[in-house]
């Protein structure tokens, strides 16, 4: 009988064996500097229960809207508690986020990653806003008077310029044989037009600008999830996402604060209407729709004039709503500050002052319903101006990274199903 005997090999040559059998790390170690000031704004802002997580994953496990690849808030709750702002503010989860506080109501430490999660996007908003001093403005109480008075120079001053602009574009004033009392003489639907395209101009270039940058962070974010290329066409992509923010599907989902669900239902499809009849008188000279002279201000029985009446009530009931739910159903519906109020005012200043106006146009009350025009002017165009600085921005952001979902089929797993918890 043959033994055969091994070598027996050598400390340094297990070692290095043992080395290379070991996967070498993905990542190298990342060094963290936190920013104390980011935290420090998150905490005012209404993450100031963010040191209480303790990582345990409770909140991804409980968002029916978490991606399984790469789920969410948990690691947006680390990356706050150190102070990683850059990381937060590239972040594209932030934006499918839809605040309904499930993760909030069930987190055993109550930190709060809705809360959290909603003063990140606070934060994502002015750091990517140009300029960056109207964000802050925007986010700031104590501006409110200095932004309400810029947009009343700026009215003001296209009220002053009017007749001169009016030479030089070679604009008059049509005249009818139908006895018609305008909203306000002084101010000309030719000028509002003009204006009111500038403010959009205004408006949407930082927004655009916004969504561009916003959609590489997506993209890159897909590819670091091995993703792979995008799963849908662009069009496709966005007609989902557009049928999902139609039917509030995602709210549907929510346990915690599904009142909000109507209120919210009811403010946007007002939103909606206002614009629609909105865009259909700016449109008046050019649709082809129109058939016959356009008489303006519409009567109060013209199927459009109603559609308006209908959108600002319901615009004001669901703000109402909101404020009554934020009031009372605080642990629900989250932390409320600034942003969340200044918003909501803004909206139902808006219809309110517009409703006024009506009512003083078909009085014909000289010359409060001039001045109530031009204070219903002034709130419109503020909505207008500082929306890529506000929380109305979340509107566009969040759409734009429900389009990168779709595209890239992130919404699968529990986004397909319903809540697991």
């Amino acid at each position: 009988m043959s033994v055969e005997v091994t070598e027996i090999a050598s400390p340094q040559e297990m070692s290095e064996t043992i080395a290379e059998a070991v996967p070498q790390p993905l990542h190298e170690p990342v060094r963290i500097e936190p920013d104390l000031a980011f935290i420090h704004r998150l905490v005012k802002a209404g993450g100031s229960t963010l040191k209480q997580c303790m990582q345990c994953g409770t909140c991804s496990a409980t968002c029916a809207l978490s991606s399984d690849l790469d789920p969410f808030p948990r690691k947006e709750m680390a990356w706050a508690s150190w102070g990683m702002k850059d990381a937060l503010v590239n972040d594209p989860d932030i934006r499918l986020c839809h605040q309904c506080n499930d993760c909030s109501a069930r987190c055993p430490r109550g930190a709060r990653p809705g809360d959290v999660l909603a003063a990140v996007r606070q934060e994502w908003i002015v750091h990517h806003a140009v300029p960056r001093f109207f964000a802050r403005w925007a986010h700031q109480p104590q501006s409110v008077l200095l932004l309400l008075g810029i947009m009343t120079a700026l009215l003001g001053a296209a009220l002053y310029l009017k007749d001169p602009l009016a030479r030089v574009l070679g604009f008059s004033e049509e005249l009818s044989s139908k006895i018609v009392f305008s909203y306000s003489s002084m101010l000309p639907r030719w000028m509002l037009n003009l204006f009111f395209l500038t403010l959009g101009i205004l408006a949407i270039l930082p927004v655009i600008r916004g969504v561009v940058r916003s959609w590489k962070k997506m993209k890159t974010a897909a590819m670091q999830q091995e993703l792979g290329a995008p799963r849908k066409k662009l069009i496709p992509s966005i007609g989902a996402a557009l049928k999902s923010i139609l039917s509030h599907e995602k709210f549907a989902l929510c346990t915690e604060a599904h009142p909000r669900y109507w209120s919210h239902m009811a403010a946007f499809f007002g939103f909606i209407a206002l614009g629609l009849v909105t865009l259909w008188v700016i449109t008046a000279p050019y649709n082809p729709l129109i058939k016959g002279p356009f008489i303006y201000p519409l009567n109060f029985w013209n199927p459009w004039k109603l559609l308006a009446n209908a959108g600002g009530a319901a615009l004001i009931a669901g703000c109402v709503l909101m404020l009554k739910d934020r009031m009372k159903n605080s642990e629900q519906t989250g932390v409320s500050n600034y942003s969340d109020w200044s918003l909501i005012g803004l909206l139902i200043a808006v219809a309110l002052t517009g409703f006024i106006t009506e009512a003083l146009h078909f009085v014909r009350l000289e010359p409060h319903r001039h001045l109530a025009y031009f204070v219903h002017l002034v709130f419109a165009g503020a909505l207008l101006l500082y929306m890529p600085y506000s929380k109305f921005a979340h509107v566009v952001y969040r759409t734009a990274a429900m389009i990168c979902a779709e595209r890239y089929n992130r919404a699968k797993g529990k986004q397909q199903g319903q809540n697991p918890i």
